[in-house]
């Protein structure tokens, strides 16, 4: 293993499957910015690792399968992120899937997973979504995220009509308009740059708002914010 060089984003494989993990690191290595620096064929083996105490230089974004023995992708993903601090935080975590994980995919998202990138993805997306959630701007900017949020959105529980007012549906209420505005903007997969453009206003502007949503959300990272967008009905399918 070769150490990654300054501005090199550097990324960890987890996958049970040896040939699936050679054919991402022929076309993340062929980048001069990215570098694959972990293989891992299971969780458990991710989490290891992944340990900061064994000195290595942390990878930037883990790409995290979801079915693996040993340990599946959505406990390694709540564990990796746990244990990141202030000083030394978590990478980014961006879970493989199909659309036939449905279940799997929310509870890695609620697991502190950064996204998501479909198996079959191509070549040219998958380079696209390490960087950027490594740059922790628009990380649900890949096509297929969008799609796979709405997807997923379906096979909620529908809300009882009786319940109290959930705590993520009270979080939104107490969003000003202009935050609303944004937070939809953002479930479309709009950019900062393409939010303030579309809003007219300073991309320093926007990003004071996106600030100020994910605490009020207590959300992670714009993927958790989008995911509350969807489940409160703030953003609807096909909208």
């Amino acid at each position: 293993m070769t150490e990654a060089g300054a501005g090199v984003v550097r990324v960890a494989l987890v996958d049970d499957q040896q040939l699936v993990r050679a054919g991402f690191r022929m076309v993340i290595d062929s980048q001069p910015d990215l570098e694959v620096v972990l293989e891992a064929g299971d969780g458990a083996e991710a989490v290891r690792a992944l340990e900061p105490a064994f000195g290595r230089p942390q990878p930037d974004v883990v790409l995290m399968d979801v079915r693996m023995p040993t340990m599946d992708g959505l406990e390694a993903t709540a564990r990796i992120v746990e244990r990141g601090t202030a000083e030394h935080p978590a990478p980014k975590v961006v879970v493989l899937t199909t659309f036939d994980l449905d279940e799997y995919v929310l509870s890695a998202i609620r697991a502190g997973a950064s996204g998501f990138l479909l198996k079959d993805a191509p070549p040219e997306e998958m380079l696209a979504a390490i960087r950027t959630v490594h740059h922790g701007d628009a990380v649900i900017a890949p096509s297929s995220t969008r799609r796979l949020l709405e997807h997923l959105v379906q096979v909620l529980p529908p809300d009882e009509p009786d319940a109290p007012p959930s705590p993520a549906r009270t979080a939104v209420a107490e969003l000003t308009d202009r935050e609303r505005e944004v937070l939809v903007l953002m479930a479309r997969g709009r950019s900062n740059t393409e939010i303030g453009q579309d809003l007219f206003v300073a991309e320093a502007t926007v990003k004071t708002h996106v600030g100020r949503i994910l605490a009020k959300l207590g959300a992670r990272d714009r993927v958790q914010a989008v995911v509350v967008a969807y489940e409160t009905g703030l953003v609807r399918p096909g909208s």
